[in-house]
């Protein structure tokens, strides 16, 4: 029986301040939960980045973390022009994807968690694997060195 098909996510975080976070998930929607409702402990948490800016996905994970150290040896404007490429007004494309909890984290409801609210900005799958080609294609940047 073939095995199922993994997805792997980079994606870029941000606050209202303006703080960026480049991370990369097996479970973009898992992942986003725990720096929005601040579940770890670190930077996001600290800096209160829970804004999903951006997100690429890839079938292979050596290729997400090579990206991932990429985006990360970007200077601070490569990094928003590629944001802004996709996302102009900065909006959080996780904005809708947990309708059931409140801005404190506290669970609304049962203790089991809910389906999931339809939302145009939710990923397929665990990513969005048709928006991340036509985005590496669009920026030039499939195989980019550039720093």
């Amino acid at each position: 029986m073939p095995s199922e098909r993994r997805t792997y996510c980079v994606y870029i975080m941000g606050s209202l301040s303006g703080t960026l976070y480049i991370g990369m998930t097996g479970n973009l929607h898992k992942r986003v939960f725990e720096h929005k409702f601040h579940r770890i402990e670190g930077f996001t948490d600290k800096y209160q980045v829970e804004r999903l800016l951006y997100w690429e996905s890839f079938d292979d994970v050596q290729k997400a973390i090579n990206r991932e150290k990429q985006l990360k040896g970007w200077r601070r404007s490569k990094k928003i022009a590629l944001i802004e490429s996709l996302n102009p007004h900065w909006l959080d494309f996780a904005r809708e994807w947990f309708p059931w909890m409140t801005d404190s984290g506290a669970s609304i409801g049962p203790s089991s968690t809910p389906d999931k609210k339809a939302s145009s900005v939710e990923p397929s799958t665990k990513c969005h694997p048709e928006r991340s080609n036509s985005v590496r294609e669009a920026n030039g940047i499939v195989e980019s060195k550039d720093p």
